[in-house]
């Protein structure tokens, strides 16, 4: 559960037009990497405009993402990812998306503990290795399902999918092995 007020209220965050944010839990001026470390901790909050008192956290949460997809040294969100999320807007499946978005991010965060702890063992010996196997084939069929760009042709090869399976394996056994180097 995020964390509340003592109230058990979202904290309130403003945005002033200099584009400063205040906590008002903590009475002082903020910055969009101090959002990113509450949204980190599970510090529920709430940003409003300060003038109209408009809630824009969409609009704050989305400026962080650019923030740290720009500034980091990996990225996140694969470049055909975004063209397909962009390409949903005014599409009729765009309404589904936020729930299907949902429903998915829920289902990994569920497993994340599982699937770290498979990663960690190995896929060749870990009984959850199946699992995760199952979440990314249940993820990439349901991408073919919501975005036909994805679906893959009965002619096309699939030897890709069979290479990248391949190429993971062994990245995972060579992170085996410096783990259990590192555990002697």
């Amino acid at each position: 559960m995020a964390k509340r007020t003592a109230e058990g209220e979202p904290i309130i965050i403003k945005k002033y037009a200099n584009r400063r944010l205040y906590n008002t839990d903590t009475s002082s001026y903020i910055t969009l990497d101090d959002l990113a470390l509450m949204v980190r901790e599970n510090v529920d909050f709430q940003v409003l405009d300060a003038k109209t008192g408009d809630d824009i956290t969409h609009t704050i949460l989305t400026q962080i993402i650019v923030e740290e997809e720009s500034h980091g040294t990996q990225h996140m969100l694969p470049v055909s990812f975004l063209r397909d999320l962009i390409s949903m807007y005014g599409n009729s499946m765009q309404s589904m998306m936020p729930s299907y978005l949902e429903a998915s991010m829920a289902h990994f965060r569920k497993n994340r503990e599982e699937l770290q702890s498979a990663f960690a063992k190995g896929l060749e010996t870990n009984p959850f290795a199946k699992m995760a196997e199952a979440n990314i084939k249940m993820m990439q069929n349901a991408a073919e399902a919501f975005i036909p760009a994805t679906r893959k042709t009965e002619d096309a090869p699939q030897k890709a999918d069979e290479d990248d399976l391949a190429q993971m394996r062994e990245q995972m056994a060579a992170m085996q092995k410096k783990l259990d180097e590192l555990s002697k």
